[in-house]
């Protein structure tokens, strides 16, 4: 099948095309058709559900152009997997998250659920691999919201646990000892705001970033809680986060189910607290899997490899990871190594 498609614009014909033609190229690849480009022109060949798709990518990312919004490679990315995802729709690609350092969009059609299920929830739950956005994008709404006074303040947290390393002591006063379980939350932050007005607001208390264990007996009002890395979470600990939850205040929990750094034989809060409310009216769980990783490419491979191996694992390879229903805990049982 053979479609042409004209712009209107010469100019935005350009930056839709990209630098020598880069995203038509992109979208060559990914869709297996072939764009052949004449000024504000193309002409797009190959199976007639891909020159579709290639139709919806190009009018997107077009429609983003005229909308005053870049068109870079992320956006083209973006723009493929909504095309070729099966429930993805173009149009979530231009949901806007607004900070005052950089105007935010869902790259999958999973970010695109995961930002509704929050501006719609009281509660929600992101679980799923490293490089999904799930925290991230839990930051940038809360930032938004901050921003345009739809809250009064950020409450960040995290278990301090550490990732299967013996730290040891660390110097230094509470926040010094604290700080870098916390530092990935800092990170977050300063990639929304300023950082001279990040810590303006942290020491007005609008923002506040502390370990989990600083919530016990308080109500968070008025804000926007998220507790982050969750699945280090013991299930009396996750129960006492949730229960923190204040008037005109909306939380959302994130976590990996398949990075738990707990002690052998804990249950992890998070698996806990999905099987528990399942089904309660107010929650919104969200499950994000490899393919909505949007790191490095080859973040995504990473994980897809693990998993592979965990599956084979779980079914009678040499080291069998399971689940220990007597005692309802997170575990991994090692066989001895024969060699």
């Amino acid at each position: 099948m053979t479609a042409q498609m004209t712009f209107d614009d010469n100019a935005l014909a350009m930056q839709l095309f990209g630098s020598h033609h880069r995203n038509l190229a992109r979208i060559e690849q990914k869709l297996e058709v072939a764009i052949n480009a004449r000024g504000n022109e193309v002409t797009i060949t190959g199976d007639a559900d891909a020159v579709e798709a290639a139709g919806r990518v190009l009018t997107g990312l077009y429609g983003r152009l005229e909308k005053g919004k870049e068109v870079g490679t992320e956006d083209v990315e973006a723009v493929l997997r909504m095309a070729t995802a099966p429930n993805g729709d173009i149009a979530d690609a231009d949901v806007t998250i607004k900070t005052h350092k950089k105007h935010i969009s869902p790259r999958t059609p999973t970010q695109a659920d995961y930002l509704r299920a929050i501006d719609s929830h009281e509660l929600v739950f992101g679980e799923g691999p490293a490089g999904t956005g799930k925290t991230y994008l839990a930051v940038a709404k809360a930032a938004e919201r901050l921003i345009n006074g739809s809250t009064d303040r950020i409450i960040l947290s995290r278990p301090a646990v550490e990732a299967g390393e013996q730290l040891g002591f660390l110097p230094g006063d509470m926040r010094d000892k604290v700080d870098p379980y916390l530092r990935p939350l800092y990170d977050a932050l300063h990639d929304m705001m300023p950082e001279a007005q990040v810590a303006k607001r942290m020491e007005k208390g609008d923002i506040e970033v502390a370990p989990l264990a600083f919530m016990r007996g308080r109500t968070l009002s008025n804000a926007c809680v998220i507790l982050d890395e969750a699945q280090n979470t013991t299930a009396v600990q996750m129960k006492m986060f949730l229960t923190r939850l204040g008037e005109n205040s909306s939380m959302v929990i994130t976590g990996d189910l398949s990075q738990v750094d707990l002690p052998h034989g804990v249950r992890s809060g998070l698996r806990d607290a999905t099987e528990i409310l399942a089904g309660v009216k107010g929650v919104s769980f969200t499950t994000f899997t490899d393919a909505d990783v949007v790191r490095h490419p080859l973040v995504g491979r990473i994980v897809r490899a693990y998993g592979k191996a965990e599956s084979q694992r779980q079914s009678g390879a040499k080291y069998g990871a399971h689940y220990d229903k007597s005692n309802g805990s997170d575990s991994e049982a090692k066989a001895d190594d024969d060699t």
